[in-house]
């Protein structure tokens, strides 16, 4: 059993380092979610697996399951909930006002220059690229 937990939380943890090295928004979003669980099933696991064991020490039980963890875990799964739903929200709307989700906001780091832009040419954000000339300066 503890081979099977240690292996699902080494997959966890490959799989969320993976995502979060992306250069997209929603992977690393899905990669911290990952890591989060990964987390979780490790405070889980801090508390003993004990199997038909009740929570609480009483006199006719011979041993007990630590109650200390799974309230950990059931406040990190709300918690990493949250903050997901607030992290998708936010990458969302950077991604209707920009038009591309890029972590990095530079595409031209990996995509050679933009459209008139020299080689050697301030990077900034898209919106700025796409404002004409005579506009800028009001």
């Amino acid at each position: 059993m503890e081979i099977l937990l240690s292996s699902a939380i080494g997959v966890l943890t490959a799989a969320g380092l993976y995502l979060v090295m992306r250069l997209r928004t929603f992977p690393v979003i899905l990669g911290t979610s990952l890591l989060s669980y990964a987390v979780n099933v490790f405070l889980f696991a801090t508390g003993r697996i004990a199997i038909n064991q009740p929570p609480i020490l009483t006199d006719t039980a011979q041993g007990y399951a630590d109650p200390l963890p799974q309230a950990l875990v059931l406040t990190a799964i709300v918690i990493s909930f949250g903050m997901t739903a607030v992290v998708v929200i936010i990458a969302l709307g950077a991604y209707l006002s920009g038009n591309d989700d890029h972590i990095d906001d530079q595409p031209s780091l990996f995509h050679g220059p933009v459209d008139g832009e020299a080689d050697g040419a301030e990077m900034g954000s898209d919106l700025a690229r796409q404002v004409p000339k005579q506009e800028a300066g009001r």
